[in-house]
C-alpha cells in the first residue's frame, strides 16, 4: 500500500461555487468520506481557511520575510486534501474522480514519499 494525497485546488470562481452550494456539497462530501472509510483507505481529510487569512514566509532573500497572504498568483489555491492509503496511483486516481467537486476545481494526485526515500527526489 502507498499513501496518496488528493490535493484540492480551486479558483476564486470554483471556491465561490462551493460556498454557494455548501448545503448540497457537505452531505455528499461526508458520504464520500464514509465510502473511503468503509473501503479501508481513509487516513485523513482537512479543508483550509481562505487564503486571505494566510501568512507567507518568503525565503527568497537573506532573511525570511513575513507578509500577509495569499501567496503569489491566486488562480489556483490549495483548499484542502484527502490522504488515502491505496494499492496504486491508479486506485488513487479512481477515488479522486469520485470526489464531490464543482466545475472549475482540480484535484492533484500525489504520492507521499516513504520514510526511506529522499525528500523532493534529491540528495539530503
Amino acid at each position: 500500500m502507498s499513501k496518496y494525497m488528493l490535493i484540492m485546488r480551486g479558483t476564486d470562481e470554483s471556491n465561490a461555487a462551493i460556498m454557494a452550494n455548501f448545503e448540497e456539497l457537505a452531505p455528499r462530501t461526508f458520504s464520500f468520506i464514509e465510502e473511503l472509510v468503509k473501503a479501508g483507505v481513509f487516513l485523513a481529510a482537512e479543508g483550509l481557511d481562505t487564503a486571505d487569512n494566510s501568512v507567507v514566509v518568503d525565503f527568497s532573500g537573506e532573511a525570511p520575510v513575513v507578509t500577509d497572504g495569499p501567496y503569489g498568483e491566486t488562480k489556483e489555491l490549495f483548499g484542502g486534501y484527502f490522504l488515502l492509503d491505496v494499492a496504486s496511483k491508479e486506485e488513487a486516481v479512481e477515488w479522486a474522480r469520485r470526489v464531490p467537486a464543482v466545475r472549475g476545481s482540480k484535484i492533484e494526485v500525489r504520492r507521499v514519499a516513504g520514510d526511506d526515500e529522499k525528500p523532493l527526489g534529491g540528495d539530503v
